[in-house]
């Protein structure tokens, strides 16, 4: 009984620390650096307070164990430019929280529930919102969309060669699910105009310069006095935001998917499996 309440405990102190990020997320396009080191100083001390009390130091242990996996993760993502800074922050302290095992195996399969989860979860989550993003700005979007299957016409004709190649050759082996392949080299570049369209057409804009915050991401090269601000894909520093806010009044930013709330999504399912009779059967996969 003692560990069901352990295990609640910190997972209502994720659950309310992401909601919270989510709905900041959505409303400012950023999280705030204190919300995820404060959830990791909580959690840590919540597992160290309970590794004295029942001389388990391994619970405590699997906290820090936890952060390193997630810190190895969010590096991967952040720096395959997948995740911005705060996104990458935030995903560590989860990790913090998610080893509730005494066993290793039984958290290491935990946490790639979780990521699972997490990845199909993002994918849904980001199809779902560029949709709406395409509905509220259609004729910017019809426009780009055409420009765009112009522009990649050689894509096109190269993902069409290899599915082609890719389908023959999928033909003389006895597993269908080898036909899966041929497919998704055919969709690539469609699925890659569709992002590029939803990206010019409907996350470009125009901002003031005193509305900027550390981390947005610039859509072209800013001349700013005598300096050539470029647009960088970590985003603008507190050195360069001062910098335009003293020669410029506007500058262009590219927003992107706020992604924090497909965390939360794929933390409640987690749960949900957690205390679900079909946890047993997921974990016979790992």
């Amino acid at each position: 009984m003692a560990e069901f309440f352990t295990e609640l405990f910190l997972f209502a102190l994720a659950f309310i620390w992401l909601a919270v990020a989510s709905f900041q997320d959505i409303k400012k396009r950023e999280v705030a650096n204190w919300l995820s080191f404060s959830l990791i100083l909580f959690a840590l001390a919540f597992r160290a307070f309970y590794a004295l009390l029942n001389n388990n130091l391994w619970f405590f242990l699997n906290g820090l164990i936890g952060l390193a996996m997630f810190y190895v993760l969010a590096n991967i993502f952040y720096y395959g430019r997948l995740f911005a800074g705060g996104d990458a922050k935030l995903l560590m302290a989860i990790g913090v929280v998610l080893p509730i095992f005494d066993s290793f195996l039984s958290n290491i399969a935990f946490i790639l529930i979780f990521i699972f989860g997490f990845l199909a979860a993002g994918s849904v989550y980001a199809l779902v919102y560029t949709v709406f993003l395409v509905l509220r700005r259609k004729k910017e979007f019809v426009k780009e969309i055409k420009a765009q299957f112009r522009k990649n016409k050689m894509l096109f004709f190269v993902c069409f060669i290899l599915a082609v190649l890719a389908f023959i050759a999928v033909s003389f082996l006895d597993e269908r699910l080898f036909f899966i392949f041929p497919v998704l080299i055919f969709l690539v570049p469609f699925l890659y105009s569709y992002a590029k369209a939803v990206e010019e057409a409907c996350m470009i804009k125009n901002v003031k310069t005193s509305e900027l915050t550390i981390g947005d991401w610039l859509y072209k090269d800013v001349k700013a006095g005598r300096t050539i601000i470029k647009k960088d894909w970590q985003g603008l520093d507190e050195k360069q935001i001062k910098l335009l806010r003293r020669y410029k009044k506007n500058v262009m930013i590219k927003q992107g998917v706020p992604f924090v709330p497909s965390f939360l999504i794929a933390f409640i399912i987690l749960v949900w499996l957690r205390y679900s009779p079909f946890y047993s059967y997921i974990l016979y996969f790992f």
